[in-house]
């Protein structure tokens, strides 16, 4: 959806490369309204049951754009129907993407190390067609493959064994009430959901112009997007356990700095696939590096978790916040620290080739906030 309103605003601006469709904006026709459209079409089309709101929204906002008098009919008309076609030239070049693939079923390993099905469920690994997917800007889903987890008998592997055994059992003594809730807090509401808030409110306090939020947003969501895709396929390729799965098995890794304790959960119930790297991590780390190149890592802002309506999180750099939701996965039971912090340099890297690959400058002259300083 914002490369979609990335792109039909930019087709009437041409301020920079498009990301997919290059081709002119009608003469004359309205940028707010090719805003509203791009994403009221995409919306619809991939959440048809939400098409009455969807509408209305529209409706409204075509209002908005009516009453400023400042625009013609015929300008909102010829935005309308570009923003529309610019949705559906985009939606047309995922359809393929790979997001629909049915993986070949699942074979766990059977070595110390190799995922296993973890409760509640014991099912396979979910998601396992990201892996392949095709991404937006990534020359491929492996262009950023970390090195790998450490080797099970290293010292780095105990550490941070005892570290997520201590502070992420569901019995455990040592983590406080605020790591309790800060595990739950980043569990109970998605990556995209928190952070796109995060951007809407820095916009709005900031009054970004309209093409630098399109721009930005876009970026974003794409570097978001494709740190989905290179987590993914990490996951598959190394295929690692749980410390569900880890601490009441750790009498089988060979090493004599990690006691097994067969009655061992974590606070909260483990995702359904594999360890290696945090997802969470590197998402997060993903969508915050694109906001840092725009608004600087010394950023104050809130975040908020649609599970924890009550409760906020306020920071005043990008960096600490990702520091939390490291925690966050330890404190939760989830991950080992050692996959959080490679999440983070896939994160960092996949943002900063978006920025630098995807709708660049068409003039190197930018007013404003610049993302290629």
């Amino acid at each position: 959806m914002q490369t979609a309103v990335f792109d039909a605003l930019n087709g009437i601006e041409r301020r920079y490369t498009p990301v997919h469709v290059a081709a002119d904006a009608p003469r004359g026709a309205s940028r707010r309204a090719a805003v509203a459209a791009a994403a009221h079409e995409a919306l619809i089309m991939l959440f048809p049951a939400q098409k009455a709101m969807l509408d209305a929204r529209l409706a409204a906002s075509l209002a908005q754009i009516s009453d400023d008098g400042d625009v013609s009919g015929k300008s909102i008309a010829r935005g309308l129907a570009w923003g529309a076609t610019v949705a559906d030239e985009i939606l047309a070049w995922r359809a393929s993407d790979g997001f629909t693939v049915v993986p070949p079923p699942y074979v766990a390993g059977t070595a110390p190390g190799n995922w296993q099905p973890t409760p509640p469920l014991f099912g396979p690994p979910l998601f396992r067609q990201f892996a392949t997917m095709t991404p937006f800007a990534l020359t491929s889903p492996a262009q950023f493959l970390p090195a790998g987890p450490p080797p099970l008998t290293s010292a780095r592997y105990a550490q941070d064994f005892n570290e997520v055994k201590a502070l992420g059992s569901a019995t455990s003594t040592v983590r406080t009430p605020l790591q309790t809730q800060t595990a739950i807090f980043w569990q109970v509401d998605t990556p995209a959901a928190m952070w796109n808030r995060v951007a809407d409110d820095l916009a709005e306090k900031h009054d970004t112009p309209l093409s630098q939020n399109a721009r930005l947003l876009a970026l974003a969501n794409i570097s978001l997007a494709d740190a989905t895709i290179a987590v993914w396929n990490a996951k598959n390729i190394f295929d690692s356990w749980r410390p569900v799965t880890a601490i009441p098995n750790a009498d089988s890794d060979g090493n004599p700095a990690t006691d097994p304790d067969p009655a061992w959960t974590p606070l909260l119930a483990t995702p359904q696939f594999q360890e290696y790297p945090s997802a969470h991590s590197g998402l997060s780390t993903a969508f915050t590096s694109t906001l840092a190149a725009f608004y600087g890592n010394d950023t104050a802002f809130t975040v908020t978790s649609a599970g924890l309506p009550a409760v906020e999180r306020s920071f005043t750099s990008f960096t600490t916040a990702i520091a939390q939701v490291a925690d966050a996965r330890v404190y939760a039971g989830f991950h080992f620290r050692f996959s959080c912090e490679a999440a983070v340099t896939l994160g960092t890297k996949v943002a900063d080739y978006v920025g630098s690959t995807i709708a660049q400058p068409m003039h190197r002259v930018e007013s404003g906030a610049s993302m290629n300083r």
